[in-house]
């Protein structure tokens, strides 16, 4: 076996333990160190927090594992929802937020579906990177009620996709497409704004971790099957000293006049 060989076995060994490893909820921290994920110009937490400080109720759409809902516990409106449609989520979901009094339901958000909520029942929806029905959202939201969403750009990392033979799904999803989506109902449209960036990851065994979590990045991914393009990549990261891809967002705020 050459030194060459050997350390390629080495990195393939080391890729497919990084590809078991657990993934819990929706929570990257366990690389922080690994990559650097560019944050747009806005900050979506900051705007939610605002907004909570002003609300008597919030629901949280697709919530993922409540990580990033549980950070505004100090600002939690008396009424605090979220949802959750993906089985594996929901437990960790609920194991997070019901000790704070947060109800997690049990609901797949799509663009036409129907929240089990009454008609004006909530002074804020916040939707972190999750499908919305704006139709549905102007019915729960109260008077003067505000809906705040991020959202992924439907070709973000097209290029990471790319690298492996893949197509992104939903490369059609862009800000105008969403603000089309927005004028299905009366909801008045205050922030519009999208952001291109990068993510750089520092090692190859970061990026398998990843693709592991988000499979729709790369269906079927696997360290066996797309070793020889994970090699390719190692390469050009010893060549280059990083991975980097482009990552992709919008942001929209809109409220019930």
């Amino acid at each position: 076996m050459t030194q060459s060989s050997a350390h390629e076995d080495k990195l393939f060994e080391r890729w497919q333990q990084e590809e078991q490893r657990p993934f819990v909820g929706f929570d990257f921290s366990y690389f922080a160190d690994k990559w650097v994920d560019e944050q747009p110009p806005w900050s979506y937490e900051a705007l939610v927090r605002a907004e909570m400080t002003k609300a008597d109720s919030v629901l949280d759409i697709g919530t993922g594992g409540g990580e990033k809902l549980a950070q505004f516990k100090d600002v939690f409106p008396p009424k605090t929802l979220a949802t959750e449609g993906y089985a594996p989520n929901l437990p960790v979901a609920r194991a997070k937020l019901q000790p704070l009094g947060v109800e997690v339901i049990d609901f797949y958000d799509t663009d036409d579906a129907v929240l089990p909520l009454p008609d004006e029942s909530l002074a804020l929806v916040i939707d972190r990177h999750s499908a919305f029905n704006p139709v549905d959202i102007e019915r729960v939201l109260k008077l003067g009620g505000v809906f705040l969403t991020q959202q992924v750009d439907g070709r973000n990392l097209s290029d990471l996709s790319a690298a492996f033979g893949a197509a992104q799904p939903w490369v059609y999803f862009t800000l105008a497409y969403a603000l089309n989506l927005m004028h299905k109902s009366n909801l008045v449209i205050e922030i519009a704004q999208e952001w291109t960036g990068k993510l750089i990851f520092k090692d190859v065994a970061t990026l398998v971790y990843y693709l592991t979590a988000v499979p729709w990045t790369v269906p079927d991914f696997s360290v066996e099957k797309h070793r020889a393009t994970l090699e390719q990549l190692q390469r050009k990261l010893e060549a280059e000293g990083e991975l980097v891809f482009i990552q992709r967002r919008m942001l929209i705020k809109a409220k019930k006049q």
